[in-house]
Formats: structure tokens, C-alpha cells, sequence
């Protein structure tokens, strides 16, 4: 049974920032309890995965739409988490399914919600939404999820529509520091595997040092997957600590935010890359290492989230299906000229990958996923282990 049929979740409120309002239900925490939820508003395509969506630290201080309609029938999975908390600021869905029937399934998607502290509304029309957001971009928003026996009224209509105005630009955010871990980790749990769950690294071929701006545990996992043991560093964390550590390689992990601000990431970069260490980022570890080379960055009208946007590698002509989570994206016709595009998207035309001309570095937008997938790009990490192995041999 659905939600929209049933009838017996309180109300929530969803405001944007241009006016616009959606009434619908609220299905997570109430607003009495931790506060009207204020976010970026965008839209996610994906079918599955939303508990890697809302966990995922790229999402900081964003409200998640799902335009697949019917989210939460496969529940909740202890082990299906990218961080050990919900990131995201709020979820939009259109219907919950009350029956979740998965073998894996430890609770209800709202269950979930309501144990993470986190605002969430569903039975609102997410097409209306998501043509809204495409046509005029992503803008901030907010929900208000009431009490059981609480009404809507103009008053809280008025007070959601003022937090939805008063949310800051995502522009000129740096993010990265705030999800950062706060001190330096090892890790080396391999990916998963059915029946057996995850593996461990024992017999490690590489040391990898990750900057974490808000790392996936997949990431991780899918480095460790390929023989390597993994450092993990603070964001803010000296380019001269790192190379103290004499890893074979660095890696630049996916976050929230804008990177311009990342001052302290982008010398970092540059300072690497720069004394020849085998480099790979992702998401914004790619959008820092284009700022480190002297490229430019640009606020999207229309974000990335999905699992479904295709790109094509400029070397091979190969066309992957990826996972997407940007909301800012490396200005094409900037790149300096000791580096050459690799990759670009076939929705937009967006630039997807690149690489230098002089050093083992390189880089993607999107987010390579071990875990809902698509697996399409995970080349990309077998590349990054060639590039060590070759600097080891010379």
C-alpha cells in the first residue's frame, strides 16, 4: 500500500526559495524536533540507491529529490551506507511503499529517516518539481515537517517559504572542511560480495594517501579492491605531510560545496602533482586538480545527480554510463595547456575528465560506484594502479 492511499503520516510543508509550495507528508523526523531543513533543492534520476544518496557527503546542505516515483520498497541495510551518517539536508519523494520486503532490510526507509534525524516529505507531485528545478535551475528550498495531529496553516506556509529564502548560496561554500574526517585513518576493507559481505586487504601492493573532502566508503573500498592500503587524511592537511608518507600515490576524493574556496586543497594539489606523485581525483578532487593547473570552475545552472548520464571517453570513443553528483563543473575552454580533455558528457557537453600532459595525474567528474553502480567507469581505478606500478619500476 502506498503512501499517498494510507493517509496516516502528518503533514510537511516544501517551500522554494521562488514562492512556489508543495503540501505533502512528512515521513521523517518532525520539525519541532530538529528544525526546519533548508537546502539546495535538486533533483537525483536514480532508481536505486537511496540510502548511498542520503549518505553520501557530496550531498551536504542539499534537499534530495528521487524523481523515480516509488522509494523505500527494498527498506534499509546496515551495510549500504557511504558515511556513518545522513549528509543530505532533507529527502522529496512522491510515494513510499508502507511494505519494504528486502533479505538484506534492517528497518523502513522511514524508520531510517526518523532514527537520523532528518526532515522528509513525500505525496507531492516530484515531476512538477524536477521540470521546475530543470527550467530554472536548482535553487534553495526548504521542509517542514509538522507533529501527528499538527495542521498546515499560512503561518507555517510563511515561516517554511522565509527559511527557503534565507538558505545561503551553495556558491561560495567550502563544504569539504566541514564533512572532513578530523583526523587521519587506515583503511582496508575490500568491496562486497554476496554471501560473504566485505573483504579485507591482506596482502597490500600499493600505499595510497586519500584526501578526504567527503569521501565514499566505496571509493575506499574500490581503491582497497585493487591492492591498495589507504591512508585517509583531513581535507586542510599539508601537501608536505602527505609526501612525508611516502605513498605511491594520492587520491582526491569526491565533497560538497564550491571548490574555488578550497584554498588549502587546491596548493595542496599543485604542490603533489607537481613533484610528479601519481595522482587521481574524483568529483571535486577533479574540480581541485583543474584549480591547482590553473583551469576554471562554474557554478551549473542544471546539476548532475543520477546514475543514468552518459559519457564518452575522448580516447578510446568508449561511452560509459555513470553516476553523477556535481553541481559545479571545470570551464572546457579554460584549461591551460599542459593539460588535454578526456572526458565529456553526451547530455550537455560538459567536461567529464582530464589529464596532464607531463605527470601521472588525472581526473573524473563523475562518481565511479562500487556500489549501486553503474560499474561502467571503474576502469579508471585500474588506470590509477598502472600509473603507481609504472613510478615504482622507474
Amino acid at each position: 500500500m502506498l503512501l499517498s492511499l494510507q493517509g496516516t503520516f502528518p503533514p510537511a510543508i516544501l517551500a522554494l526559495a521562488d514562492g512556489t509550495v508543495f503540501i505533502g507528508n512528512s515521513i521523517g523526523a518532525a520539525s519541532a524536533d530538529v528544525g526546519i531543513t533548508v537546502g539546495e533543492v535538486v533533483f537525483n534520476t536514480s532508481i536505486v540507491g537511496y540510502q548511498e544518496i542520503l549518505t553520501d557527503p557530496s550531498y551536504c546542505q542539499q534537499i534530495v529529490t528521487l524523481t523515480y516515483p516509488h522509494i523505500g520498497n527494498y527498506g534499509v541495510s546496515v551495510e549500504d551506507i557511504e558515511a556513518d551518517k545522513i549528509h543530505a539536508a532533507g529527502l522529496i519523494i512522491k510515494d513510499l511503499p508502507l511494505l519494504a520486503s528486502n533479505f538484506r532490510s534492517a528497518e523502513t526507509l522511514s524508520q531510517y529517516l526518523v532514527r537520523e534525524r532528518t526532515v522528509a516529505i513525500a505525496n507531492i507531485d516530484t515531476r512538477k518539481l524536477t521540470r521546475l528545478l530543470r527550467e530554472k535551475g536548482s535553487q534553495n528550498g526548504a521542509i517542514m515537517g509538522l507533529a501527528p495531529g499538527q495542521a498546515v496553516t499560512q503561518s507555517l506556509i510563511d515561516e517554511t517559504l522565509a527559511a527557503a529564502k534565507a538558505a545561503p548560496s551553495m556558491a561560495g561554500l567550502d563544504l569539504a572542511k566541514v564533512v572532513s574526517t578530523k583526523s587521519t585513518y587506515e583503511w582496508t576493507e575490500t568491496e562486497w560480495e554476496l554471501g560473504k559481505g566485505y573483504g579485507r586487504l591482506d596482502a597490500p601492493q600499493f600505499h595510497v594517501v586519500a584526501y578526504d573532502y567527503g569521501v565514499k566508503k566505496n571509493i575506499l573500498r574500490m581503491l582497497a579492491q585493487r591492492g591498495c592500503k589507504v591512508t585517509v587524511v583531513p581535507a586542510q592537511t599539508p601537501a608536505a605531510d602527505v609526501l612525508a608518507m611516502k605513498p605511491d600515490g594520492v587520491f582526491l576524493s569526491n565533497g560538497p560545496g564550491d571548490p574555488e574556496p578550497c584554498d588549502y586543497a587546491i596548493n595542496a594539489t599543485r604542490t603533489i602533482v607537481d613533484s610528479g606523485m601519481p595522482t587521481f581525483g574524483i568529483c571535486l578532487g577533479h574540480q581541485i586538480m583543474a584549480l591547482a593547473a590553473g583551469a576554471k570552475t562554474f557554478k551549473m545552472a542544471n546539476s548532475h545527480h543520477g546514475a543514468n548520464h552518459p559519457v564518452k571517453d575522448l580516447d578510446s570513443g568508449r561511452v560509459s554510463i555513470t553516476s553523477q553528483n556535481h553541481g559545479f563543473a571545470v570551464e572546457m575552454d579554460s584549461l591551460p595547456a599542459h593539460l588535454r580533455a578526456t572526458h565529456v558528457s553526451l547530455f550537455d557537453g560538459t567536461l567529464q575528465g582530464l589529464a596532464h600532459k607531463d605527470k601521472p595525474a588525472f581526473c573524473f567528474q563523475g562518481h565511479p560506484e562500487a556500489s549501486p553502480g553503474p560499474h561502467d567507469i571503474a576502469y579508471l581505478f585500474d588506470r590509477f594502479t598502472d600509473a603507481m606500478r609504472a613510478a615504482k619500476k622507474a
